[in-house]
């Protein structure tokens, strides 16, 4: 691992637990406490290295002060195997990047992120994600490429005023109630139907669920509560939200999922009936009033859609990083591939080269059909050169790849995407629409 000046970076240890921890908590969510420790996030942090399903203590990086052999910067980064539309896709969720104030002004965050990079060009995750500061990771290479929510903030006055009897779950009736780590089968195989959709999803085994539901400590503060859907004995759904009111009094979801889509109109008013009376006895606890369930949710989620009117609001976003668009697109092949044959769609010519501004793709077809992708060299100048059929900067090519945005939108706001013609525009809209997002990370 490099060393300048003062400062190591290297892999984090299982002994970093106490030292990270203290760090963290002084520096993260400051706001919220007055500038006081964090309990919460020493919690997680405690907890992400002691047993996370996605996390080993090698997964975090720490900026060491050599003069003292103490951590006073970090960051961990969580693997975690996301599917879209059935293909899987490894991520790495980048978390807890923080720096000791009397340390700040070195570049740690830089040096960190250039050895996380390294970390995983090496090892092969192709996309790095990071929800955080507005435009700051911008500069390190990440790129708005996904929405994590848009769904109407419900007030609290607009959700039923009492929750269905639990007991009377015959007639057709769905109720819900809390998980149990006997539902982890369960939750594991709705999990498994959801990668079979068209949505961008993060499945949880059944090795996750236990760990989601009962092996995070009370003070984390990425412990989430979980119930399930139940129709009698039979486990048809799941609803995940925070285990405790904002300081703003809301509740918010994180996930919601219904083995059956004709269940979802009455799944919809047993989970928000649900929230309602979990709203009420956390204001009881909480001291503060419940004003509203906030759906961390896509506008087009079964149970936005279907629930009570709320207030819209503006979607936030996970900033995405991609460090070999190529590698990426290749990943994706057999989604572009059925995606052509649903279409009906077959390529004219053996190969359609997209230009990404310092690399190139090379899509090639045999009989029309896709079968490989590979890197090959830049054009020199991709809007003239008559190989290129497309150029797409890399910070275009990660919404569409992960269908967050349509090529007529990247072409609205991307003057430098170029197309040959007509027939070239026609194939990559067809191959890059917009996905459903059902993405709950495993933070």
């Amino acid at each position: 691992m490099p060393t300048t000046d003062r400062y190591t970076v290297r892999p984090g240890r299982a002994s970093d637990a106490v030292e990270l921890a203290r760090l963290h908590a002084s520096v993260q969510l400051q706001a919220a406490t007055g500038g006081q420790p964090h309990p919460g996030i020493a919690a997680w942090v405690e907890d992400l290295l002691a047993g996370h399903p996605s996390v080993v203590p090698d997964d975090f990086l720490v900026a060491e002060d050599s003069t003292t052999g103490r951590p006073v910067a970090s960051l961990v980064g969580l693997r975690q195997d996301w599917s879209l539309a059935g293909v899987r896709l490894p991520v790495a969720q980048i978390e807890l990047v923080g720096t000791a104030p009397e340390h700040r002004g070195n570049r740690l965050t830089d040096r960190l992120f250039a050895s996380l990079h390294q970390r995983y060009a090496a090892s092969g995750v192709p996309v790095q994600i990071i929800e955080g500061i507005p435009y700051f990771y911008r500069r390190l290479g990440y790129e708005y490429a996904l929405a994590n929510d848009g769904a109407p903030t419900v007030p609290a006055a607009a959700l039923p005023a009492t929750e269905p009897d639990r007991a009377g779950g015959s007639g057709g009736s769905l109720t819900m109630r809390p998980a149990t780590v006997a539902d982890a089968d369960d939750l594991a195989d709705i999990d498994r139907r959801l990668t079979g959709g068209d949505a961008l999803v993060c499945p949880r085994n059944a090795e996750v669920w236990r760990y989601e539901i009962a092996g995070r400590r009370p003070a984390d503060l990425a412990r989430r509560t979980i119930a399930v859907l139940v129709h009698d004995a039979d486990v048809r759904g799941y609803l995940v939200h925070t285990a405790r009111l904002s300081t703003a009094g809301e509740l918010t979801v994180l996930a919601a999922a219904c083995t059956r889509p004709a269940d979802w109109p009455r799944a919809a008013v047993a989970m928000h009936a649900h929230l309602g009376h979990l709203g009420r006895r956390y204001e009881a606890s909480a001291g503060r009033p419940f004003t509203a369930v906030r759906l961390l949710l896509d506008p087009n989620h079964p149970l936005a859609r279907l629930g009570p009117p709320g207030v819209p609001t503006r979607p936030r976003g996970w900033y995405a990083r991609t460090g070999d668009p190529v590698d990426l697109l290749a990943r994706l092949l057999p989604l572009l591939r059925d995606r052509w044959q649903a279409a009906d769609l077959r390529w004219h010519e053996p190969a359609l080269t997209i230009e990404m501004y310092g690399r190139a793709a090379r899509l090639e077809f045999t009989d029309g059909e896709l079968t490989a992708v590979t890197a090959v060299p830049a054009a020199v100048s991709p809007s003239t050169d008559p190989r290129i059929h497309a150029a797409i900067p890399p910070g275009a090519l990660l919404p569409l790849a992960l269908g967050h945005r349509t090529l007529p939108e990247v072409l609205d706001t991307w003057p430098d995407c170029l197309l040959r013609d007509r027939l070239t525009e026609h194939f990559l809209t067809t191959a890059f629409p917009r996905v459903p997002v059902r993405v709950w990370p495993r933070n």
